[in-house]
C-alpha cells in the first residue's frame, strides 16, 4: 500500500505547486479510495515553501481556531434540528420536504463526494488548458485538494456558518475552493465577476464572508477598495494572477494551500462528521429587480438531492455507463451552472472541462470542438449567438453551399415537427444529415453531444426551430435559484416542443388561481425548495406559504400529460384601462417570430386604453464590451433586402424611417393582430428604438 500519492507535474499556479509534489495528510486512513491512499501526518511537501519574512503574515493562533471549532461542532450535534420548513439564519436548520415517492435518505456533500471515490477515483474529474495543452485532475486528486483547501480556510479563521465568497472565472480553483468551503463547515457564495465594488460589498457583508477568493488583480482591487467596510473579512486568496505586491492577509493560492498543513486531519474530520443535510452550505444571490439582491440559502440536502434526481430526470448518465463530458463556461455564481457543472459532476463522475475566460466573446466554440461534450447547457442567449453566427457564415458562403444547408435544414425541421418521437427517418432526412448537418454539428463541437439543455429564460420558437433544423433538440428545464435549479426537466425520453418538461420525480407542483384556460401561478414543493432568504424574514414569508409551498410568481399551465408551459409572470400581467388581463409574453414572442429583424419586443398597456409595443432591431455586438453596435446582423440585412431596403445599419432604418422596413413591420404586426384572441389584445401603436433604451421614443407608428 503506498504511503502517499505522487501527483504528476503541471505547469502553473495550482499545477506547479500541487500536482508535482507529494500531498501530505493526517493519520486517518481513507480506506475507500481506489488507490488505497493513506494520509501520513508530518510529511513535508517536496517544494520550496515561503518564509514568514518573505510571505504574508500568518495567524498566531496555531491550531486554536480549528480545534475550538471542532469542539464546538461536537456540542452542536446535541442540538435537535428545527422543525420549521424555513429559516433566515445562516446557522439554522429546516425540516426537509420528503415525498413518499422519493424517500432517499438525506446525506451531506462530503458523503456524496466520498462515496463517489469508490467508482470514480481514477477517472478524470477536471480538465483545464495550460500553454495550449489539456491537463487533467482525477477525482482522487480533486478530493485531496478540496481537503487541503478546507484546512487552509480553517487556518485563516473560517467560522461555522460564515462564507467563503468566490469572485473569479470558472476553473479548478473555483471548484476545490467551493468544495473545501463546505468540508470546512462554511457556506459557498459566488459573486459575478462583472459586479461593481458596491455590489461585492453588499454580498460579502450580508453573507459574513471570512475569506474572499479572487482570480485577477482587477477583482482584488475591488475587494481592497471595500475591505474597510467588511468587518468579517479576514483574508483574500488569489489565483490566475499574483498580487502586484505583498500585502498583509492577501495570499496566493500556493501560499494558501500550504497554510492547512498546520491543521490536523482529525480537526477537519470532526467538522465534517458533525455536518447535517438540513444545514446551509450554498448561498446564491438573485439579482433584485427592486431593492438589494436576496441571498438564497441552499442546504446540503438541496444540493445532493438535486444533483442526483434533477440530473437523472435530464438523463445524465453515471460514469459506469458513460462518463459525461461537459464544458464549464457559464457563471458559477448562477445556480444553473453551479448545480450542472460542479455538484452533478461529483454525483455521477462527469469530466468537467473549463473554457477560457473569454468563452462568451467567441472562444467557446473552439473549446467545444476540442472537448466534444456529451451534454451541454446554455442560456437562450448563448444558443441565439450560435444561431446568428451560423447564419452569418451561411450568408457569406457560396450559392450552392447555402442552398444545400437550407435544403437540409428544411427537410429535417419538417421531419422533427411532424414526427418528433419517430426513430424511423425518411431517406431524404438521413441523406441531409449525412451530407450536411453532421458536418455542421462537428464544426460546432456537438458531434458527440446527445443532450443539449437550456434554461434560466424563455427561448423563442425561432431559435428552437433553427436547431431542430440542425437535428439538435434543445431540452428545457424550469426552476429558480429557490429550487436549487431544476424542478422540471426535459430529456430525450421526456420531451414536448415549447414545454419546460415534467416535474422531477419526488417533487410536486400545483397551479393556484387558475383561469378558465387552466393557467395559474406555479407553486412548487419538494427537496429542491430552498431554506429561506438570508436575513430577510418578510421576503421569505412572501415566497413560502405555511404548508411549505414556494410561490414562484410565474404563470403557466399543465397539459394532460403533465408537461409545463410557462406563459409569463404575475407581475408582468398587463391590466388595461378596460379591465382586460393581457399576458404580454405570448404577444411579444409572436411578433419576434413573425418579424426576424426584431431582437426585442416589449408590450406596454397597463392602465392604458390600448396596447403599444417598443421594438429593437437585431444588431451586432461589440466583441470587447458586448454592447450593441449600429450594424445590423446578417439576418436583419437579409430581411431588409427581401422587403426592398438597402439599409445595413440601425440608424439608416430608424433615423431615416426606412419606408420599406417600416411597412414590412406594420404588416407583420397586423398579422399578429389577426390571430389575437380579441380586440383588446391588438397592438395599436409601435415604435422602434435606435438604442436599447426605453427612455426616449422618437415617434409612434399607428397600426
Amino acid at each position: 500500500m503506498p504511503e502517499m500519492l505522487l501527483l504528476r507535474s503541471a505547469s502553473s499556479i495550482l499545477r506547479t505547486v500541487f500536482l508535482n509534489r507529494l500531498l501530505p495528510g493526517g493519520p486517518r486512513c481513507i480506506h475507500k479510495l481506489s488507490l488505497n491512499l493513506r494520509y501520513q501526518q508530518g510529511v513535508r511537501p517536496n517544494v520550496r515553501s515561503s518564509s514568514l519574512t518573505d510571505g504574508p503574515t500568518l495567524s498566531k493562533e496555531p491550531l486554536s481556531h480549528a480545534l475550538q471549532l471542532s469542539e464546538k461542532v461536537k456540542d452542536d450535534q446535541l442540538t435537535p434540528p428545527e422543525e420549521a420548513l424555513w429559516t433566515t439564519r445562516a446557522d439554522g436548520r429546516v425540516r426537509l420536504r420528503i415525498d413518499p415517492s422519493c424517500p432517499q435518505t438525506p446525506y451531506t456533500v462530503h458523503r456524496m463526494f466520498y462515496e463517489a471515490l469508490d467508482n470514480y477515483g481514477d477517472l478524470s474529474a477536471l480538465g483545464f488548458k495550460r500553454q495550449g495543452m489539456w491537463e487533467h485532475i482525477s477525482y482522487s486528486q480533486y478530493y485531496l485538494l478540496a481537503r487541503k483547501a478546507a484546512k487552509g480556510f480553517l487556518k485563516l479563521g473560517l467560522e461555522r456558518a460564515h462564507s467563503v465568497a468566490i469572485l473569479g472565472c470558472n476553473s479548478p480553483e473555483w471548484f476545490f475552493s467551493a468544495v473545501g468551503t463546505v468540508f470546512a463547515g462554511g457556506i459557498v457564495t459566488g459573486i459575478y465577476t462583472t459586479s461593481s465594488p458596491e455590489a461585492c460589498q453588499y454580498i460579502a457583508h450580508d453573507c459574513r464572508a471570512n475569506i474572499i477568493v479572487v482570480d485577477t488583480q482587477k477583482q482584488l482591487e475591488k475587494i481592497l477598495k471595500i475591505w474597510k467596510n467588511l468587518p468579517h473579512l479576514k483574508a483574500v486568496v488569489t489565483y490566475r494572477e499574483h498580487p502586484l505586491k505583498k500585502m498583509a492577509s492577501v495570499y496566493t493560492m500556493e501560499e494558501f494551500m500550504e497554510l492547512g498543513n498546520a491543521v490536523p486531519e482529525e480537526a477537519l474530520d470532526t467538522i465534517i462528521d458533525a455536518q447535517q443535510p438540513n444545514q446551509c452550505c450554498v448561498l446564491v444571490y438573485t439579482s433584485g429587480t427592486t431593492g438589494n439582491p436576496k441571498g438564497v440559502m441552499l442546504s446540503q440536502d438541496n444540493i445532493t438531492w438535486t444533483a442526483r434526481f434533477g440530473s437523472q430526470a435530464g438523463d445524465i448518465q453515471p460514469a459506469e455507463v458513460q462518463q459525461e463530458v461537459v464544458v464549464s463556461y457559464l457563471p458559477l455564481s448562477h445556480i444553473a451552472a453551479q448545480i450542472y457543472d460542479l455538484w452533478t459532476g461529483i454525483q455521477w463522475g462527469a469530466q468537467v472541462c473549463f473554457a477560457e475566460p473569454d468563452a462568451l466573446k467567441g472562444s467557446l466554440v473552439n473549446t467545444l470542438r476540442e472537448v466534444e461534450p456529451t451534454s451541454h447547457m446554455g442560456v437562450p442567449r448563448v444558443w441565439e449567438k450560435i444561431m446568428e453566427r451560423i447564419q452569418e457564415v451561411a450568408a457569406q458562403s457560396g450559392f450552392i453551399r447555402r442552398k444545400m444547408l437550407l435544403w437540409a435544414m428544411s427537410v429535417t425541421l419538417e421531419q422533427n415537427l411532424t414526427c418528433p418521437s419517430s426513430d424511423l427517418k425518411p431517406f431524404t432526412t438521413r441523406l441531409a444529415d449525412y451530407l450536411v448537418l453532421a458536418k455542421v454539428r462537428q464544426a460546432l463541437g456537438f458531434a458527440k453531444c446527445q443532450k443539449n439543455f437550456y434554461g434560466a429564460a424563455p427561448m423563442t420558437a425561432e431559435t428552437q426551430h433553427f436547431f431542430l433544423g440542425l437535428n439538435i433538440r434543445l431540452y428545457a428545464g424550469y426552476g429558480l435559484s429557490e429550487t436549487s435549479g431544476p424542478h422540471f426537466m426535459s430529456s430525450p425520453n421526456n420531451y414536448r416542443l415549447y414545454s419546460s418538461g415534467k416535474v422531477v420525480p419526488g417533487c410536486r407542483v400545483k397551479l393556484v388561481n387558475e383561469d378558465a384556460e387552466g393557467t395559474g401561478e406555479i407553486c412548487l414543493w419538494g427537496r429542491t425548495i430552498f431554506m429561506g432568504y438570508l436575513n430577510m424574514e418578510d421576503k421569505t414569508r412572501e415566497a413560502i406559504d405555511k404548508d411549505g409551498w414556494l410561490h414562484t410568481g410565474d404563470v403557466g399551465r399543465l397539459d394532460a400529460d403533465g408537461f409545463l408551459y410557462i406563459t409569463g409572470r404575475l407581475k408582468e400581467l398587463i391590466i388595461t384601462a378596460g379591465g382586460e388581463n393581457v399576458p404580454p409574453v405570448p404577444i411579444e414572442e409572436a411578433v419576434k417570430m413573425e418579424l426576424p429583424i426584431i431582437s426585442n419586443a416589449m408590450l406596454i398597456g397597463d392602465q392604458r386604453k390600448f396596447l403599444s409595443m417598443l421594438l429593437t432591431l437585431k444588431c451586432t455586438l461589440d466583441p470587447d464590451t458586448s454592447d450593441p453596435t449600429d450594424n445590423l446582423t446578417e439576418q436583419a440585412v437579409e430581411f431588409c433586402q427581401r422587403v426592398g431596403s438597402k439599409a445595413t445599419t440601425v440608424s439608416e432604418v430608424v433615423g431615416k424611417k426606412d419606408e420599406a422596413v417600416y411597412q414590412a413591420i406594420e404588416e407583420g404586426i397586423q398579422r399578429v393582430n389577426m390571430h389575437a384572441a380579441a380586440r383588446p389584445y391588438h397592438i395599436q401603436k409601435w415604435a422602434i428604438l435606435e438604442r436599447t433604451s426605453p427612455f426616449r421614443v422618437e415617434s409612434w407608428v399607428s397600426v
